[in-house]
């Protein structure tokens, strides 16, 4: 190995290394303290239904418009609820595993 460093590397030496991986971790925290408390909204039928969940993928919310309620069809009422809370579930993971990515820089660590 190269006097300060190792080969291929600059001259970067292990204590530099260590020091950024330390920030990495530090700014990866950070960055998934703040995700997890965002929220994340989808709204479906029209607006009929309206859900809101936070970035740990706890449901925050369900906004319901009482002009969809129709209480010979609960089914269609189910259903809306469902798409709107899958809705809000996959942008949230999206913008997640987008956002860790660019911080990542495509290393794959989550």
């Amino acid at each position: 190995m190269a006097k300060g460093g190792f080969p291929g590397m600059g001259g970067m030496n292990m204590q530099q290394l260590m020091k950024q991986a330390q920030q990495m971790q530090q700014n990866m925290s950070a960055m998934q303290e703040e995700l997890a408390l965002r929220e994340f909204s989808s709204s479906v039928g029209g607006g009929a239904v309206k859900a809101t969940v936070y970035g740990s993928k706890q449901f925050k919310s369900i906004q319901i418009d009482p002009g969809c309620v129709d209480p010979d069809d609960v089914e269609m009422l189910c259903d809306l609820v469902l798409s709107a809370v899958n809705e809000a579930l996959r942008l949230a993971e999206e913008t997640i595993s987008d956002t860790m990515g660019k911080l990542t820089g495509g290393m794959g660590l989550g």
